[in-house]
């Protein structure tokens, strides 16, 4: 067990768990919405030292590179993402870009919230910042 954990107490370590096992499960599931969508997943749960990618997808020439959140409250769902996170996301993809990105992509982060019901699937939303 890491350092950090041993320290905290057993509630939780137990919630991080599943937080975490909800986390996997959302990719999972929008993983396979993207694929019903017509997009082909190139790679899930890529780290690099500026951040993590949960996804990434190819459609034609259009190259995503996915934030996916997961809240069981919508409201809690409407605040999952940010411009920290979002920033995170895209210094992660200015690192990942060149591994997946062919001449003339468009090139875009998007989100995927995923909540009660079918995934919501935000294209494009990061423009710098």
């Amino acid at each position: 067990m890491p350092t950090a954990a041993r320290f905290m107490p057993a509630r939780s370590r137990s919630n991080r768990r599943a937080a975490e096992a909800r986390g996997r499960r959302a990719e999972t599931l929008a993983a396979w919405w993207l694929r019903l969508h017509g997009w082909r997943i190139l790679a899930q749960r890529v780290k690099t030292r500026t951040g993590e990618i949960d996804l990434i997808a190819r459609r034609g020439r259009t190259l995503a590179f996915i934030e996916v959140k997961a809240r069981t409250a919508a409201f809690d769902l409407t605040l999952a993402i940010d411009e920290h996170r979002l920033s995170r996301v895209a210094g992660a993809a200015n690192w990942l870009a060149h591994r997946y990105a062919r001449p003339a992509d468009d090139i875009r982060i998007d989100v995927i919230l995923v909540g009660r019901g079918l995934p919501k699937h935000l294209p494009n939303v990061w423009h710098g910042g």
